[in-house]
């Protein structure tokens, strides 16, 4: 029996990966989410609360035990090797839990696994049949963000200083969704590439 065929999809804050990731599903897509996982293993009693725990104190722990993101995301953009540790704790565990929820809908016609940082962890590639970008320009980032975070303008500029350029997530693209205009050209894109995605043979490659 073939896979269903698998697309990295990556992009970064703002450019509107969980919209084109909705609208996917909608046409019968199973979408993989890593931040979704990441989230999941970091509230109260996930799985990788013990070694942030361990690693990190419980200062970096809300009262109900659920990790403090928005502590942990200033000491990590501050202290490299801090942010070595935290991914080594996650990544293993996402990873995992991605790979169980893709033997669990074996049976979709194909699969979008939402990776945000695939660019900077070109090791997650090697799962992957095609890679697609939501790609939007960096002025419409910061807007987006803006207003649905309610961040500074600063505090934008700094999440992005942290992500991998434009460029750099383009040059790794098998597919390229500009999502500058509105929800309609979404769709419109998303319509046209569920079609192409359909319409592929799962390649036969290694996998994990």
């Amino acid at each position: 029996m073939n896979t269903p065929l698998r697309i990295g999809m990556t992009g970064g804050i703002g450019s509107g990966k969980s919209a084109a990731a909705h609208y996917f599903a909608h046409l019968g897509a199973t979408i993989i989410d890593s931040d979704q996982i990441a989230h999941q293993l970091t509230t109260s009693g996930g799985l990788a609360i013990p070694a942030i725990r361990q690693h990190f104190g419980t200062d970096y722990l809300t009262t109900n035990g659920s990790l403090d993101r928005q502590r942990m995301r200033e000491r990590i953009f501050q202290d490299h090797v801090a942010k070595r540790t935290l991914e080594a704790i996650l990544h293993p565990l996402i990873r995992a839990a991605c790979w169980q929820q893709a033997q669990e809908s074996a049976a979709a016609p194909y699969q979008i696994w939402v990776i945000p940082l695939l660019y900077e962890h070109p090791d997650w590639q090697e799962n992957l049949d095609r890679i697609l970008v939501i790609d939007c320009d960096e002025e419409t980032q910061i807007h987006r963000v803006m207003q649905r975070s309610q961040l500074t303008r600063e505090a934008v500029e700094q999440i992005l200083r942290q992500q991998a350029k434009r460029i750099d997530r383009l040059s790794i693209a098998n597919d390229v969704i500009v999502n500058i205009g509105d929800f309609a050209a979404l769709q419109q894109q998303v319509d046209a590439l569920h079609q192409l995605y359909l319409n592929r043979t799962p390649q036969n490659h290694h996998r994990l």
